[in-house]
Order: C-alpha cells, then structure tokens, then sequence
C-alpha cells in the first residue's frame, strides 16, 4: 500500500513537471521580436522619442531618433503609443503570427486643432484707424520721404544726438597726427591757395550743385 502511494505521488510529481517544461517551450517558442517605425498620419514623418507600453508585463521602450523601436511581445499582447502632440494609440499583436520576427509602421493621429485666421490690424480702433487715414499724405512718395531724412537739417540733429564714436575719434587724431608728421618743417597744408580745390568748386559751381537746401 505504501508503495502505492509513493508510486502515484512520484507519477504525479514527473506529470507536473513535464506539464510546465511543455508550457515552459511552448511559451519560449511564442515569444516574438517585434520592431517598427512610428510616423505621423498628416506627412508620415518619422516620430523620434515615442513611448512603447506594453499593458500585460508593465514595462516598455522608446523609439530611436529616427522613430524606430524594438520589443519582445507574445500573440495577443497590447502595446500602447503615446507622442507629445498625438493620441494616445493600441496596438494589439495578432495571434496568427508563424514567425519569431514581426515588422510594423505605426501611424499617429495629431492631437490638435485648426483655429481660424486671424487678422491683425495696425490700428488698435476704429476711431485710430480714422485718425491715421485723415493725417496719412498719399502724395508724399518714397523719393520725397528719403529727401527730407537726408537734407541738412536732419542730418545735423542726427550728428547732434549721435555720442561721439572712440573708433572716429582715434582716427580723426591719427589723421592730424600723420598731417602734422607730412608738413613738418614747412607751412602747414592750406586748401585756400590748392588750385585743384578751387577747380572742383568752380566746376561744382557751374553744374549747380552748390544749390541751397
């Protein structure tokens, strides 16, 4: 009887065991590499940087730079995609699958919304707009505008509000400075008795661009 007992106790115990080595191969033979790229469902971009879930173990991976990724799955798994910008998206890995390696392009919807156009106006009111459009001069053209920048008494506001320049004053010295050193030992140089300056003014003159602003 003793005997017995021992007998059915150890079958059970070698049943149990090839029972799970069975399951055990069987569920080493099912496991699958799956790899893919993630692309945006508007200009099937790639998407780097995109979160892989899978729901049954808990954990997960991120695609590449280049929105690719790889993951062990079995048949039947669930795998969520998640991007900044996109929805949330499933995948289910089907149960039909022969092969050890499975490949995939997983598309993302954007999550976002197009707002309507919007136009900005210079004017913060109605009654600004009105304004500006009485004071406005159409005839005052580009050429007109430029000339009066550029005329005399601009110009010397201008130069009276610039501050003075380091770099203009270091050259104006050192342009004294070589003057000084070219005249040394004779009279200093004088435009009033240079004929070619007298020239360029005459002929200056005569073309009438000595003409008062």
């Amino acid at each position: 009887m003793l005997s017995n007992y021992y007998f059915m106790k150890t079958c059970l115990l070698f049943i149990f065991l090839l029972a799970n080595y069975v399951f055990g191969q069987q569920n080493e033979k099912s496991l699958i590499q799956l790899s893919g790229v993630i692309v945006s469902s508007d200009s099937l971009e790639n998407l780097p940087f995109t979160t892989i879930f899978h729901k049954s173990n808990k954990r997960g991976t991120v695609s590449d730079y280049y929105g690719y990724f790889s993951i062990v799955v079995v048949p039947g798994d669930t795998l969520l995609f998640k991007n900044y910008g996109y929805k949330t998206s499933s995948y289910i890995v089907p149960d039909t699958l022969k092969e050890d390696r499975y490949s995939i392009i997983h598309v993302l919807q954007g999550d976002y919304k197009e707002l309507p156009a919007a136009i900005i106006y210079p004017w913060p009111s109605r009654e600004a707009f009105a304004k500006a459009f009485l004071e406005m001069h159409p005839y005052d053209d580009a050429l007109r505008r430029a000339q009066k920048q550029l005329s005399g008494a601009n110009l010397a506001f201008i130069a009276a509000s610039v501050s003075t320049d380091p770099g203009l004053t270091y050259s104006w010295q050192q342009n004294q400075q070589y003057t000084k050193i070219y005249t040394m030992g004779q009279s200093p140089v004088n435009n009033l008795f240079n004929p070619a300056s007298w020239n360029s003014f005459i002929n200056s003159w005569k073309a009438g661009k000595l003409g008062r602003e």
